[in-house]
């Protein structure tokens, strides 16, 4: 029986380490991607990143008008009001 179980244990590791092996297709018509495709594609994520990260910090650093400071400080008045209610 322990051989049984041994035996179908490395039945089930061998298919799966093959089916690891194996090569997948990059691309739906079968064609592996080329080297520059993939390099255009590395440049693009990283273009989005940056620009994600640039749009972000110029909000951080956008100056706010005076209407939406007075805005800003009523609300928070407001809000320390309800809390000690």
């Amino acid at each position: 029986m322990l051989r049984f179980l041994f035996a179908l244990f490395l039945a089930v590791s061998a298919a799966s380490a093959l089916a690891q092996s194996g090569k997948r297709p990059d691309r739906p018509d079968g064609r592996q991607m080329s080297r520059e495709e993939r390099q255009r594609m590395r440049d693009d994520v990283r273009d989005a990143y940056r620009n994600d990260r640039q749009d972000r910090q110029q909000q951080k650093t956008r100056q706010m008008s005076p209407e939406e400071r007075g805005q800003l400080r009523r609300d928070i008045e407001d809000a320390n009001r309800q809390m000690k209610r």
